[in-house]
Parts: structure tokens; sequence; C-alpha cells
């Protein structure tokens, strides 16, 4: 059975930092794509950062650029979301993602590049 079990969130203080991990399980072929995203009441969701799983290259939306870390640790099969200087406006649900498909027409900021989702871990910042 596929999963994506995703811990760490909680909640902090504006400039707290916390780390993100999401175990992956069960998946039929080695997973070349992972990524976070994050969803706020009444707003959409949004693409956090990625890793492709091969080369370990890593790309992160603008908005938490050099703020957050995305790592894996392929022996355990597990992505981590390093986070730092939050911000009231980080938080959200935030989501794990991956995919094993090789080619796709998607980018990794694009949710349709992944079929496969965790349920979410809460972050709440407060000021």
């Amino acid at each position: 059975q596929v999963q994506l079990v995703e811990s760490g969130g909680g909640s902090v203080q504006a400039g707290g930092s916390l780390r993100l991990s999401c175990a992956a399980s069960g998946f039929p072929d080695t997973l070349v794509v992972m990524g976070w995203f994050r969803q706020a009441p009444g707003k959409e969701r949004e693409w956090v950062a990625g890793i492709y799983t091969g080369t370990g290259s890593t790309y992160y939306a603008d908005s938490v650029k050099a703020r957050f870390t995305i790592s894996q640790d392929n022996a355990k099969n597990t992505l981590y979301l390093q986070m730092s200087s939050l911000k009231p406006e980080d938080s959200a649900m935030y989501y794990c993602a991956a995919d094993y498909r090789r080619w796709t027409q998607y980018t990794i900021s694009d949710p349709l590049r992944y079929d496969y989702w965790g349920q979410g871990t809460q972050v709440t910042v407060s000021s």
C-alpha cells in the first residue's frame, strides 16, 4: 500500500523553525520527484519546494527561498522540509507529494506532476 505520511507540524512563533518529515512506503518503483505544497484556509494550494530524487536537484518557490530547505534521506525513504525564519503567512496545511513517473509534461511545481499525496501536517506561525 502506497503511503506518504507527514509529521513535524506544530505551532511556533514568528522567526522560529520547524522541520517537516514525509515517510514514503509501498511504492512499486523508485520515486523520481518529491515535493511540498501548502494550502491555507480560503487560498489555493501553493507549491513550496521540490526535489528530483536521482540528481538531488532542488527548487523553491520565491516566497520561501533562502528560508526553507528541502532534502531527502534515500536510505530512510524520507523527505524533509527545514523551515526557518517562519512568518505568519507560512501558516498552512503542508502536504508531501511524490511520483515515480520519469517522463511527464508537468513541471516540478505543478500539482499534476504528482500522483501521490500525503494527508498533511498543520503549521501555525503566530506573530
